[in-house]
């Protein structure tokens, strides 16, 4: 996927609009392409429940969607991104905000920075791979005061880009608030980054499906060196490879908060102490025991989506029936379960878990695979928590498959 691909991620059409509006910027060297633009193409603007404005993303699979969700844009961004945090505001503070896009996320950060902070500093390093999408944070009306600062802060980047000309923005970034802003692909800029670095990351990229580049096992063992020990990863995804992936890079996870969506998003720490909710039960059999488990991968962090996604649906069905339950009618969270009421389903789910050595659904090797969730809490802690059933439950499932185990 060619660079001007992946930086697509907004609607097509407002994407040639934005680049069109700074060019006639650069062109007439005068403010009015940019002062107008909002009043002139609001219906590519979508409002959402709180009054601030989102965008349509690009066409996935024929269907275009929102990059905030309609509850709201800039309430998304305290809900999911600020408040799981347990930031020492008597420390400074250092965030990394992978896809700002129109910088509602770092915004926030910066609202709760100056609420809550004493003599410290903020350093928030902002990254976007398109600057049509970062341009449309000049665009739209700031949900927030805040908003403002980071404005300040793109358009500055874009000024030395040579993207924009006019330096149009007023406000200016308080002397200890230091915001750095990296218009590039992620993957290039974390492999730049020093070691424990960070207290917390924002990973807000818009879909697995468009950027599974930005959720690879790879990418968070990136996560893993740049991040302190008691720092905390936010993203709003629940998606199972994305689990896995972080478990697989050595991060505990937990269930972030549930902000405009059925399921909550995932927290991932170095520190268990720092995650304070377990995921569902039936996410940890699943991310443990089904192929749907398998994380993405980008060995050299320079793959393309595509190459990705490829890869990973081959790994997926290399492992089915092998070396994991298959995630056919979700087959491994009927483990211990009679299933008296529904036959034709429990033949599927049975004629799955024979071929993983699992005899039945209520067999002594079913119960012996999840033994660890007799144990589940919706409160973790360090020795009882989510990670560790999950690991403890991948075991086991080896085991019963290698004939290497003995029931108890």
């Amino acid at each position: 996927m060619s660079y001007e691909n992946s930086a697509r991620i907004i609607n097509d059409d407002i994407f040639d609009l934005v680049n069109e509006c700074f060019g006639q910027e650069k062109t007439s060297q005068n403010n009015e392409s940019r002062l107008n633009f909002f009043d002139t193409y609001k219906n590519y603007f979508v409002l959402t429940d709180d009054g601030s404005y989102s965008i349509n993303s690009k066409e996935i699979n024929h269907k275009v969607e929102t990059l905030h969700t309609s509850t709201g844009a800039i309430s998304e961004s305290f809900e999911k991104f600020i408040k799981p945090m347990k930031f020492d505001y008597t420390k400074d503070i250092a965030i990394l905000d992978i896809c700002a896009g129109l910088g509602y996320n770092s915004s926030a950060a910066i609202a709760d920075f100056i609420k809550n902070s004493f003599d410290s500093n903020l350093k928030v390093d902002m990254v976007e791979i398109s600057k049509a999408t970062f341009a449309c944070g000049l665009l739209v009306p700031s949900p927030i005061p805040e908003h403002d600062i980071t404005k300040k802060a793109i358009e500055d980047e874009l000024i030395r880009l040579d993207y924009a000309t006019l330096s149009l923005e007023e406000c200016e970034i308080p002397e200890n608030i230091d915001i750095n802003v990296f218009v590039e692909d992620a993957r290039q800029t974390v492999q730049n980054l020093e070691d424990n670095t960070y207290d917390a990351i924002f990973l807000d990229p818009f879909s697995q499906n468009m950027a599974p580049e930005l959720f690879s096992l790879e990418f968070f063992k990136e996560f893993k060196r740049i991040i302190k020990d008691n720092g905390i990863v936010a993203t709003y995804t629940s998606s199972a490879p994305v689990r896995a992936a972080f478990i697989e890079a050595g991060f505990y996870i937990g269930l972030g908060p549930i902000f405009g969506r059925k399921q909550g998003g995932t927290l991932a720490s170095p520190n268990p102490e720092m995650l304070d909710y377990s995921l569902p039960k039936n996410d940890e059999i699943r991310i443990a025991l089904s192929d749907v488990g398998i994380p993405f991968r980008d060995p050299d962090l320079n793959k393309s989506s595509d190459f990705i996604l490829s890869e990973r649906s081959e790994e997926r069905h290399n492992a089915r029936h092998n070396t994991k339950i298959s995630s056919a009618v979700k087959t491994p969270i009927f483990l211990g379960d009679a299933m008296e009421n529904d036959e034709k389903l429990k033949r599927r789910v049975e004629r799955n878990l024979i071929k993983m050595n699992i005899p039945s659904t209520t067999s002594p090797e079913a119960f012996y695979i999840i033994e660890c969730e007799k144990k589940y809490s919706e409160k973790q802690d360090r020795e009882n928590n989510s990670t560790a059933r999950i690991l403890d439950m991948k075991k086991r499932l080896e085991k019963v498959k290698d004939g290497d185990y003995t029931l108890t």
